[in-house]
């Protein structure tokens, strides 16, 4: 089992970009299709706990879902804002790298460098 984990759209250049930066690292990381293998909400919660950010800052603000439920309005809690996540994955940003308690976006790619070294 890898050290790695990464959640992975392969539709996504920067995904795909980080995928391979961390494999020219010679690490396989173990690949997460989150939007076929959808994250429940104690998988986002620690996600988001090793990302240290609020649930808003993961959200893909131009995605269809973010207007069509209304995600714009400030006082939707985190809990609310992760069920949304759940239902409507591609509002998650990716790709997120995971190695132990820390995880960082691969946006650019060259974050997943400081989870290397």
């Amino acid at each position: 089992m890898s050290l790695f984990s990464i959640y992975h759209n392969p539709r996504c250049s920067k995904s795909r970009q980080t995928l391979a930066l961390l494999q020219e690292h010679g690490i396989e990381p173990e690949v997460i299709l989150y939007l076929e293998q959808t994250p429940n909400a104690s998988a986002l919660k620690a996600v988001l706990a090793k990302l240290d950010i609020k649930a808003r800052a993961l959200l893909r603000k131009g995605e269809g879902a973010y207007k069509e439920q209304g995600l714009a309005d400030t006082t939707l809690t985190d809990a609310h804002l992760i069920k949304m996540m759940c239902q409507f994955p591609k509002l998650i940003e990716r790709p997120i790298v995971i190695k132990g308690n820390k995880a960082v976006l691969g946006r650019p790619p060259e974050n997943v460098l400081a989870l290397i070294k």
